[in-house]
């Protein structure tokens, strides 16, 4: 935010001027001299950045835990650099920190090459690093995460806030932190087991990061491809956990007995065998209650 607009008496020739980037916004940075004389049309930020931006002020992160939010005092826009958006302020245990926020593309998904640009733009200053996203690239894990002492965020926006209505709203469960899964991957006379340890949990009001107490509690379902071509996910393999009982919804919904047998073979968390992939990759994909899902993947 620039506090001071003005930077030159009405009196005297200017001898400084704000400067611009490539898309003739102001930077923030004040330069030398007069400005160039020359044509100049600013290009404002994509529509939904503002209106996300404008929400997240509203709605803060959720992880999956009720009472634990990362809420922003001050929410504004950045204008230092293209990737990094906005700059908010938080408290973390008391202590005021500094969050940087990336907005991924509208239509489409965020990759790693984004995460990376914009680590660098605000590692020098930002105490966090927020990335929003409606989907995010299987790259995008734990290797492009972790980027020394910025803490990275993955935050999946809401499908709602593509509805005008969503956006004057501003509340719910807009932007939500799923935490990456702990997956083990087992091999043995040719054959491979996935098994589902549980999920690596931030914790946004004490800045740490903690493993899930019970699987069943934090993952509604898990999936398997067992011969990932890097394209399409191919369900293969289809597990569900969570649920007191997990068989009283089935029969409501079927409105018939289930077999407790065959259901106890899809209620797991370590997979079935099976053969070594022919594209030399697999994929798990973890779903949380939400709906927000995270998604690894092994070479073999």
């Amino acid at each position: 935010m620039i506090d001071t607009r003005i930077l030159n008496s009405p009196f005297a020739e200017p001898s400084r001027h704000w400067e611009l980037d490539e898309n003739g916004i102001p930077t923030g940075t004040p330069a030398s001299g007069r400005r160039r004389s020359e044509f100049i049309v600013p290009v404002p930020p994509p529509k939904h950045k503002v209106k996300a931006q404008a929400n997240l002020q509203k709605a803060g992160v959720q992880n999956t835990k009720k009472d634990e939010r990362l809420t922003f005092a001050t929410l504004r826009p950045w204008p230092g650099g293209s990737r990094v958006s906005a700059e908010g302020e938080y408290e973390e245990a008391g202590v005021k920190k500094r969050a940087a926020i990336v907005i991924g593309p509208e239509y489409g998904t965020v990759g790693p090459d984004l995460v990376r640009e914009a680590a660098r733009e605000c590692r020098d200053w930002a105490d966090a690093m927020v990335v929003c996203g409606f989907a995010f690239d299987p790259q995008v894990g734990d290797s492009t995460m972790n980027l020394g002492r910025l803490v990275v965020l993955k935050a999946r926006m809401s499908q709602e806030l593509r509805a005008a209505e969503a956006y004057k709203a501003g509340g719910g469960n807009l932007f939500v932190v799923f935490g990456e899964p702990d997956i083990a991957l087992d091999q043995a006379d040719g054959a491979c087991v996935v098994r589902l340890k549980g999920v690596d949990i931030f914790d946004p009001t004490t800045g740490e990061v903690r493993s899930s107490g019970r699987v069943e509690d934090d993952v509604a379902c898990w999936f398997v491809d067992t011969d990932y071509d890097g394209d399409s996910f191919f369900v293969r393999h289809a597990y569900f956990l969570g649920g007191k009982d997990p068989f009283e919804k089935l029969k409501t919904a079927l409105k018939a007995e289930v077999d407790e047998d065959a259901w106890a073979s899809l209620y797991r968390t370590e997979s079935r065998h099976f053969a070594k992939p022919k594209s030399g990759r697999i994929a798990v994909k973890v779903m949380n209650h939400y709906g927000d899902e995270a998604m690894r993947v092994f070479k073999i």
